[in-house]
């Protein structure tokens, strides 16, 4: 199995970062991409809900319980360690040309920071500590850092940076798009 390229986009709670995912995954996916997303839960989630077989299952003790259709699967896998994030991007990922991860800020997956103006928050990757995986800012407004600083509100740009960050285009393609042999 190959680990695909990832790339986290991290910031401030609130600051937007679902929403740029929602706008960059159909900008990646018009090169095309195959783009799978990670989010981080700081908190317990549960996407089964009570009356539903599956959580019956899942109540009833099972440790991975899949539900599947003609079109999706979801699955529910009780960890007592959460895995690190390498070993879920190569584990659930390895079919994918590169994955979105929402969160993870302390790993050392390449970032991409989002600032929107109105926080007056501290960077988290140019605050106390400098993050040497910090590749850009993605804001509302200009800053002066060490990486460039893209506009928020351009997804196509910010999927091209990524993409040419993370090498997903063979040279000679003039639409951006990678090639299927």
């Amino acid at each position: 199995m190959m680990r695909p390229r990832a790339i986290a986009i991290v910031g401030n709670s609130g600051a937007g970062k679902t929403t740029l995912l929602e706008r960059l995954i159909p900008a990646l996916k018009r090169k095309g991409l195959r783009v799978g997303v990670v989010k981080h839960d700081a908190h317990r989630f549960d996407i089964d809900h009570p009356g539903k077989d599956s959580h019956r299952l899942t109540a009833a003790g099972a440790d991975t319980m899949m539900i599947t259709s003609a079109s999706m699967l979801a699955m529910v896998k009780r960890h007592a360690v959460p895995p690190p994030i390498g070993e879920v991007l190569e584990r659930y990922f390895s079919d994918m040309d590169l994955v979105l991860v929402e969160g993870f800020r302390g790993s050392s997956l390449p970032k991409i920071e989002v600032h929107r103006r109105e926080f007056r928050r501290a960077l988290i990757c140019r605050g106390e500590r400098t993050d040497p995986d910090l590749v850009a800012v993605a804001s509302d407004e200009p800053l002066d850092l060490d990486v460039p600083v893209l506009d928020l509100n351009d997804p196509e740009a910010i999927a091209g940076f990524i993409a040419s960050v993370l090498y997903l285009f063979t040279s000679g393609m003039e639409d951006g798009s990678i090639p299927r042999g």
